[in-house]
């Protein structure tokens, strides 16, 4: 992914790889985005509870590929806002690669009436910074639209988009659902006081050398730490929380400068050692080191073992490096840049593979939970590495400790439909 998703594991897709937890959110995640936009102070506990699913996520990653049960049936829906509903044109098809576009009607879509489209329209307006071509044109009524009512917004959409089911190329429209978020941690600018732990830009001579040194030769091969010297953007405290950085590929750090003064800056991806990515909850299982793979599990065997953590990190070949970025107030209301290089808006971004949605397309997102239950308009913007699939997407939640603490929990199924200007309906890919 380019951000969080952008990492390779979560890559930030989560990521991203990998993301993270069970109680029922149906109401918090209305507010997901909201809740993930107040920066609180790190819950250390809640991040390793995060980190569980994170861990364990990992065996599958950020946006990892798990399989799920058939979502829940979706309702037929009368038209709203009068606007009329196509009728299935006739197409040619073209050859599929990861997915088939199937034209309906509106009234598939579940959920439509109930969406709070100003909150989406948000993610559509950052879409418009870097659109499509296909999507560039509806830019001007996009701007305009966004002071507009959401039954204006819904109208629209319903006169200008033509909805097409995504199925896999075997015809299954159910697939799978993951998140991922934005970790926040603590940080020193000046090594010591037991913040050790150093978060790398890229080396000097990057690229020269592919792949670059094993994450157990960056700390351990004096010619890897020469070419390291200098370059540590801050120092954390724990090796495992920089893990969870690496593995959701871009955080935030409450950073403590030279002077003592404090602020929030974002650590973003910037590229990998090119390294093959290993899941340290599979070796922990692989090793019966633990006999499941919890947090319990795994918090234990870290408390009882604290001179093999650097054996469990070592087990995963993959380093990520990262890049500065300041937060300003307006940017802090938004996530990472994704893959699209557009900042990533909570509760309104996916991963998806890109194989089988265009970066930038707008999609409807359906699951029934049990995590959380949503129907909703999301933007295609980010991608990861274990995303991959036609009906497979990694949602964006947000930041902070509150949002790692539901995105660990989410793995439920999953259906997506994809928009298309009506104008460009026979250029829309994968058809069927």
């Amino acid at each position: 992914m380019g951000a969080v998703a952008s990492s390779d594991e979560s890559n930030s897709p989560f990521f991203r790889p990998e993301n993270m937890v069970h109680h029922t959110i149906a109401a918090r995640i209305a507010n997901a985005s909201s809740a993930s936009s107040k920066i609180r102070p790190m819950n250390v506990h809640l991040l390793r509870h995060a980190l569980l699913a994170l861990i364990v996520g990992t065996l599958v990653a950020c946006t990892t590929t798990k399989q799920q049960n058939d979502p829940m049936p979706v309702p037929e829906m009368a038209p709203h806002g009068g606007a009329a509903t196509t009728p299935k044109p006739p197409f040619t098809a073209n050859v599929p690669t990861k997915s088939r576009w199937v034209p309906v009607e509106w009234g598939e879509l579940p959920g439509v009436p109930q969406d709070s489209l100003n909150e989406a329209w948000n993610a559509w307006i950052k879409n418009c910074e870097r659109p499509s071509t296909v999507f560039a044109g509806l830019c001007g009524d996009v701007r305009r639209l966004s002071i507009a009512s959401e039954g204006e917004q819904r109208s629209w959409m319903m006169n200008t988009l033509q909805p097409f089911r995504i199925e896999a190329g075997t015809g299954s429209p159910d697939g799978m659902l993951t998140a991922y978020y934005e970790p926040v941690f603590e940080a020193r600018r000046v090594q010591g006081n037991g913040f050790n732990v150093p978060l790398y830009q890229t080396p000097q001579g990057f690229g020269k050398r592919k792949p670059w040194f094993t994450r157990q030769q960056i700390d351990t091969n004096a010619e890897a730490q020469a070419a390291l010297a200098g370059r540590a953007i801050a120092w954390m405290r724990d090796p495992v929380d920089m893990l969870v950085l690496h593995i959701q590929g871009s955080g935030r750090l409450m950073l403590t400068e030279t002077d003592g003064r404090q602020r929030m800056v974002r650590v973003a991806y910037a590229g990998t050692n090119d390294q093959p990515y290993k899941s340290v909850g599979r070796w922990l299982l692989d090793q019966n080191l633990v006999r499941d793979a919890t947090w319990p599990g795994i918090s234990a065997w870290i408390a009882a073992n604290p001179s093999r953590v650097n054996e469990m990190l070592w087990s995963n070949p993959r380093y990520v490096f990262f890049r500065e970025e300041a937060l300003n107030d307006f940017d802090a209301q938004f996530g990472p840049k994704g893959a699209q290089g557009v900042a990533l808006t909570p509760g309104r971004s996916i991963a998806v593979d890109r194989n089988s949605i265009p970066y930038g397309t707008p999609v409807w997102l359906s699951t029934p939970g049990p995590t959380v239950s949503l129907n909703r308009l999301v933007f295609a913007q980010d991608t990861g590495s274990a995303i991959v699939g036609a009906v497979r997407a990694d949602y964006f939640m947000g930041w902070g400790p509150e949002a790692g603490d539901v995105a660990g929990r989410v793995k439920q199924p999953l259906k997506l439909w994809a928009f298309w200007p009506k104008s460009l309906v026979s250029s829309a890919p994968h058809l069927r």
